[in-house]
């Protein structure tokens, strides 16, 4: 358990940011619950500031930081709701961001980056060589969109109001894109609740983590075409990969056509407006990568509600 992060860091986080963000409801679903033999409940983070998690580890790295660096502003690579959550957050305490997109991101982000004072840097290049050249040149502070552990210990705070709703939880499904929000998460909730199954799910192709683990280092992965953009990392971080392997049970991979059945039940049946990215918890149930022989309360996280309506119209 060596330089994982703790749970004081995680309070000492939410010391911090609490007061500036949601605390986001853990939602039951009959219905759904009936269909897989369980308790289902959804943490719902897409009514959270910006309409992600993201805010919560942006928050306590830019609090974290001296008045000198917050003074010069900040910088990042996102396809979308990291993008987003750093703008709010700069502009939120008076600072600059530019936040260093790629040119195929969708216009609904990009709108809502720019919407809360960021701007933002195209690219069809490598985001991270991009992203280090104007940190260079403007003295910006880089806020990396998940493998901090500020970052990873904000996110960390979901897992305190997860188990706080839900003491008696037995298992947590979590989607994984570059694993802050996992990382954090399992930090928190292994911390407080040692028995509850922790289950990542990625998409197939956007597999990242599950490639870290089989290697035992971060490795690149090309972008792949998937609706779960939010989910599709180009690596998964040497901080998160490490928290993965010391305290999430499994990381499981789940197919487009999954996510797209699953967020059309979320929408229909619970009527929560979700993204692809945050619909691949269910999907992992409804393809049965979950074991649920001794789960009788599990908790989905929704990640998300960023959907950008022309992939919404493709899928409904």
């Amino acid at each position: 358990m060596r330089d994982l992060i703790q749970l004081g860091d995680i309070h000492a986080a939410w010391e911090r940011i609490h007061r500036q963000v949601h605390r986001t409801p853990t939602l039951p679903s009959r219905q759904l619950g009936r269909r897989f033999g369980v308790k289902l409940f959804f943490k719902a983070e897409l009514f959270q500031k910006t309409g992600s998690f993201k805010v919560r580890g942006v928050l306590n790295k830019l609090h974290g930081l001296s008045p000198q660096k917050r003074g010069r502003g900040f910088v990042s690579m996102s396809a979308g709701n990291h993008a987003a959550a750093l703008a709010w957050a700069s502009s939120l305490i008076g600072a600059p961001s530019a936040i260093v997109m790629p040119e195929g991101a969708a216009r609904s982000k990009l709108d809502a980056t720019r919407g809360y004072g960021g701007e933002v840097v195209l690219t069809r290049g490598d985001l991270m060589e991009v992203c280090n050249a104007v940190r260079d040149e403007r003295g910006m502070t880089m806020v990396h969109p998940f493998d901090d552990p500020a970052i990873m210990a904000g996110h960390g705070t979901m897992g305190l109001e997860i188990v706080e709703d839900l003491p008696d939880v037995d298992l947590l499904i979590v989607p994984v894109g570059g694993g802050g929000l996992i990382s954090g998460t399992a930090a928190a909730v292994k911390a407080l609740a040692p028995n509850v199954r922790i289950v990542g799910v990625e998409p197939v192709g956007a597999e990242a983590m599950t490639r870290g683990l089989a290697a035992g280092r971060p490795v690149q992965v090309e972008r792949p075409p998937t609706i779960a953009d939010g989910l599709a990392a180009p690596f998964a971080g040497e901080h998160t990969l490490r928290h993965v392997q010391e305290l999430v049970d499994d990381v499981v991979l789940v197919s487009d056509t999954s996510i797209a059945e699953a967020l059309r039940l979320i929408m229909t049946r619970t009527k929560l407006a979700a993204e692809p990215s945050g619909a691949a918890a269910l999907a992992a149930l409804l393809e049965g990568k979950v074991d649920l022989t001794r789960a009788r309360r599990v908790v989905c996280v929704i990640s998300g509600g960023n959907v950008d309506l022309d992939v919404l119209k493709g899928l409904l």
